[in-house]
């Protein structure tokens, strides 16, 4: 008896979860359409991509040292940040 009702519960999950696979969706002709028009609203330029000068405006050191010096703020924090810019009245 137990070994009968395992096989029939074995059966009717396994009915269960190929019913899941027998019908696919059916998307209309304009299924990501928004995606779409939302991704070219946001690019500028579509042929940025293919651009392959150097940005200019800043040198490769002045670039080292900014990012060093980012990459630093996160480390050595300021104390003088965390104080208050509203003067108190002289109360601490």
């Amino acid at each position: 008896m137990a070994i009968r009702c395992n096989r029939s519960t074995l059966v009717a999950l396994l009915g269960a979860a190929l019913a899941g696979c027998a019908s696919t969706p059916h998307f209309d002709d304009s299924f990501g359409t928004a995606v779409r028009a939302n991704l070219s609203a946001q690019t500028i330029s579509p042929a940025a991509a293919m651009n392959t000068n150097p940005a200019a405006g800043i040198d490769g050191a002045a670039a080292g040292a900014a990012q060093t010096r980012y990459l630093r703020s996160f480390i050595d924090t300021d104390t003088r940040a965390n104080q208050s810019l509203v003067n108190g009245g002289g109360i601490k």
